[in-house]
């Protein structure tokens, strides 16, 4: 959404929100329990997750492509990234490895 400024010339386009809808919230969530913050490719009824959502989060920073799949190239296979992890700050993180 293009806003006027003082001087009557349109601006720029405003940045996406910071903050993730509902869907993209719960998909990144899913990661939290998952070794190296793995995000699932389907959802808990068996349906793909909707390819604008991963998109949506990786172009946010939340999420990262984490490698190739060679039998479906379309999967997008992606785990959180440290800004995901920050989403749930309030969260501690079950995926995390300690150190001794």
């Amino acid at each position: 959404m293009a806003t006027a400024s003082t001087d009557g010339s349109k601006s720029a386009i405003r940045p996406a929100p910071a903050k993730p809808t509902a869907t993209q919230r719960a998909w990144l969530s899913k990661g939290l329990d998952q070794p190296g913050g793995k995000l699932p490719l389907f959802d808990s009824d068996g349906q793909r997750v909707n390819p604008q959502t991963i998109r949506a989060c990786l172009d946010r920073g939340w999420a990262e492509p984490w490698f190739a799949n060679p039998t479906k190239p379309d999967w997008l296979v992606c785990r959180l990234t440290e800004a995901g992890y920050l989403l749930f700050a309030d969260k501690p993180r079950k995926s995390a490895i300690t150190k001794s």
